[in-house]
């Protein structure tokens, strides 16, 4: 099945776009790509059951019939009945919700449909572009000429207010805590974004604690969200406004609601991947990339042991590696998060028990060792990880759950040639063209269905401590995601 998402925000009331958009049957008076559109059997334009019948101007002829309608919610869902455009089993939904700043509205329109094979990228296009894009601009131009626009959401050279999780103190979960904050106008190269959704990762944990010297109080934490983007400064090309976005990078700040940022490493999103998908694999699927392909890229033959399987990057290396053709082993501490490696692609897991790490890695080799060992926990491991490993192995240590793993004497590790590597994900993803080339391989893995993203939790901003208690004490499984609390109050 083809997803195809789109978003944006228009210039006017909520009440001004649904009048618009409710009439079932009134596309023909504002798509430039629809002919003429009937109602059959008489129903009602807002009629549960509806079906339009329209030609296009390209001559073709479809059949749609309204599925649910909420003057509520301001959404609607339809389908195709038929058509001459070979959309199969097309479901669509529109949905707005108001932008209380300006008394502007925020309308996505999604859809799920099969293509004949081959034709998936053409289709979706048609659908994204023809249909989505074209019709925002439609809307956009019927609402002004009626004479109801609103004003727009902030005035020129204005801040845009919001609300963001902060520290004044490095320290412990407790120093996080709310505070309005302003977004400002952005300069040359700059992009304002509404954010939607925020990933939450151990990162941030290392940024609050100051073990980490990316953040120096007072600020905000966060390395990765997704929004919509609300303005662009000048000699910005590759985003505009209302585009869907997201970004997996410093400089931190991303546990807000509004963020003006360098729109570099910005980037538009998959029509795919809605907003909470993006915000839970977008830092832990781009560390996936970089560890397995560019930091040891892993080879069909070899054995590799991760730590932490069931968590967010763990998950990813598993199915990952997997897919890469290696006989993948995890380490963890229950049988509960055992299960989970196992689903996730792990072949053997490993728990704590009467034989060390090591004996049960070599166990399972025949003696040899794992070839590569992705090490997230840091000073509790470290010394297992390169008894574990095979001789000219390489521990990839990126990690320290359990704490920094202190001074070592690395001449230790030349008795078997162990390599070992300390990746910096700053360092790999520092430039657009970097960041390209790793987005496009998850992009593909996702799309695929080689990776699949897995949310474990869902919390407002507002409760980013209690998202940092649950993650420091090893309680979560998957992705945990946080969402503005004025979105997370609404669903």
């Amino acid at each position: 099945m083809v997803a195809v998402r789109r978003s944006t925000v228009i210039d006017a009331p909520i009440s001004a776009v649904w009048d618009v958009l409710r009439d079932f049957n009134g596309h023909e008076s504002w798509h430039p790509a629809v002919r003429r559109s009937d109602l059959e059997d008489g129903r009602r334009t807002d009629q549960i059951g509806a079906v339009r019948n329209f030609s296009l101007e390209s001559g073709d002829r479809i059949r749609e019939r309204l599925l649910s309608l909420s003057d509520k919610d301001k959404r609607l869902r339809y389908c195709i009945v038929d058509a001459d455009v070979p959309l199969q089993n097309y479901v669509a939904e529109i949905a707005l919700k108001p932008v209380t700043d300006g008394n502007r509205t925020f309308w996505s329109w999604t859809s799920t449909f099969g293509t004949p094979t081959g034709r998936e990228n053409e289709l979706a296009k048609l659908v994204a572009e023809g249909v989505y894009e074209a019709g925002f601009d439609a809307v956009r131009q019927r609402v002004e000429r009626v004479g109801r626009p609103a004003a727009p959401a902030i005035r020129n050279g204005a801040s845009l207010p919001g609300t963001a999780m902060v520290i004044d103190r490095h320290g412990g979960p407790e120093e996080l805590h709310a505070r309005p904050v302003e977004a400002p106008p952005p300069g040359p190269g700059q992009v304002r974004l509404r954010q939607t959704a925020i990933g939450v990762n151990f990162i941030d944990v290392y940024c609050r604690s100051g073990y980490f010297d990316l953040l120096k109080p007072p600020g905000a934490p966060g390395m990765e969200a997704a929004g919509v983007v609300e303005s662009i400064g000048p000699d910005v090309r590759h985003l505009k406004p209302g585009q869907r976005v997201g970004y997996a990078c410093p400089p931190v700040g991303a546990y807000a609601s509004v963020r003006t940022m360098d729109a570099r490493l910005v980037f538009p999103l998959p029509d795919f991947l809605d907003d909470r998908q993006a915000a839970a694999i977008l830092l832990k699927g781009i560390s996936a990339e970089f560890l397995l392909h560019r930091v040891h890229p892993v080879r069909e033959d070899e054995t590799v042991l991760v730590y932490a399987p069931a968590g967010g990057v763990g998950q990813l290396l598993c199915r990952w590696a997997n897919r890469l053709g290696a006989t993948v082993i995890g380490a963890t501490s229950s049988e509960d998060k055992a299960r989970i490696a196992r689903a996730a692609g792990a072949h053997h897991v490993i728990l704590p028990g009467r034989d060390s790490l090591e004996k049960q890695v070599r166990d399972l080799t025949q003696g040899r060792g794992a070839d590569v060992i992705y090490d997230a926990v840091g000073r509790d491991t470290f010394d297992h990880s390169v008894a574990a490993l095979a001789n000219c192995g390489h521990l990839v240590s990126f990690g320290q759950a359990s704490g920094d793993i202190g001074p070592r004497d690395i001449g230790a590790l030349a008795s078997r040639s162990v390599t070992l590597s300390r990746p910096n994900y700053g360092h790999y993803t520092d430039t657009p063209q970097k960041l390209s080339a790793i987005t496009g391989r998850l992009f593909d893995a996702l799309r695929n269905g080689i990776l699949r993203v897995d949310i474990g939790r869902t919390l407002p901003l507002s409760a980013a401590a209690t998202a940092h208690r649950a993650l420091e004490d090893r309680e979560t499984t998957g992705a945990t995601i946080l969402i503005p609390d004025d979105l997370y109050e609404k669903g």
